[in-house]
């Protein structure tokens, strides 16, 4: 689970990657490091070989977030350094309280920034939610 960094044209742009990387075949970038900032890519419930850790929302969403922490930390970042979240859920009516308790699990004050909206659906039809991020570089 070492962090890889790759540069990408200038060095103003870098490919942040763990390993293993599961976006890599879909080619994403799990996170890029530009103008001060690390954007991370939506992180799903999902464990280190690709499958969806659970049916169980809170579940999900607990491994989404320490999934976005793995490569936040891959970039020399944490969660403390977010400043923006967006997170996206297939039933709002059902999770939003739930959304919540993540938020107070994984997030501390000053909270960050965060868009939350219903889709519906996700990449993969058993996911239901995914969490991208943007983190101040330091």
């Amino acid at each position: 689970m070492n962090g890889v960094a790759e540069a990408r044209g200038a060095a103003e742009i870098e490919r942040i990657a763990t390993t293993p990387d599961w976006y890599e075949p879909y080619k994403i970038s799990q996170a890029i490091r530009a103008g001060g900032l690390i954007h991370v890519s939506g992180q799903a419930g999902i464990d280190e070989r690709g499958r969806t850790v659970s049916d169980d929302f809170l579940t999900q969403g607990r491994q989404a977030f320490a999934n976005v922490a793995r490569v936040l930390a891959g970039a020399g970042a944490s969660l403390a350094d977010v400043v923006k979240v967006g997170i996206f859920v297939t039933d709002m009516a059902a999770d939003l309280e739930h959304v919540i308790a993540l938020r107070g699990e994984f997030l501390s004050e000053p909270y960050p920034a965060d868009t939350l909206l219903e889709v519906s659906s996700l990449a993969r039809p058993d996911w239901r939610i995914e969490v991208e991020a943007t983190a101040l570089a330091r």
